[in-house]
């Protein structure tokens, strides 16, 4: 009983929190009904006992993407007037597709002829009750045993994705001031010290060196 009230408040929260989102004017707001969202979703997932995407929901996406987003927000001068005129403009375009999702939706869950069942038996990353082994051992044990390549290709196309990005993002400004590591090493006493003869009685500083006759 307890744990169907728990399931009913975070998906109520979850709800209404992902429309308030939509809903929000300032968009700091939503960023922060974003936040409110993952978490009730990883409550979600925790009482179907998936702790570790639970865990990720929160680390990952509470603790970095939605973190970023709301920087980026509230240091960016986003013209939002000119966002929502072209939202508007494309609202037909938008309104048709939505009704064209939300019908097959509807036509999906409506038909009673339908087996959902699938032509693969996968492995799943839930263990049975009473096994003795969490949820997060058992996805351990899949992903680094049956789908071990297909976990390292995925984490080798993310470094080259990211590589990628720097690389296209890494340009080089004329008139830049950079630093020169081999020119810092090679420096000597005679390029990094300068002696200036002082003439008793005089000027400290040289004429050729005083800002006057710099100018």
């Amino acid at each position: 009983m307890a744990e169907a009230g728990f399931f009913y408040l975070f998906a109520v929260l979850a709800v209404a929190s992902g429309a308030m989102v939509i809903l929000a004017r300032n968009p700091v707001h939503a960023v922060l009904f974003l936040i409110l969202a993952f978490f009730n979703a990883a409550g979600l997932f925790i009482l179907l006992g998936a702790e570790f995407i639970a865990m990720l929901l929160i680390i990952v996406y509470v603790g970095a993407v939605s973190v970023l987003f709301l920087f980026v927000v509230m240091m960016l001068d986003v013209d939002f007037a000119a966002l929502k005129a072209g939202f508007i403009s494309n609202a037909k375009v938008g309104a048709l597709v939505g009704g064209v999702v939300l019908a097959e939706l509807v036509a999906l869950f409506t038909y009673r002829g339908l087996v959902m069942a699938p032509s693969i038996s996968a492995a799943s990353p839930v263990p049975a009750s009473g096994s003795g082994i969490t949820n997060t051992q058992a996805l351990g044990d899949i992903l680094y045993t049956k789908y071990v390549y297909f976990f390292q290709s995925a984490g080798l196309i993310l470094l080259v994705a990211m590589i990628g990005a720097i690389v296209l993002t890494l340009k080089h400004r004329e008139n830049v001031k950079r630093q020169s590591i081999a020119e810092q090493v090679a420096r000597g006493p005679t390029t990094a010290l300068e002696v200036v003869k002082v003439p008793s009685g005089g000027s400290k500083i040289p004429a050729a060196k005083r800002p006057e006759a710099a100018e």
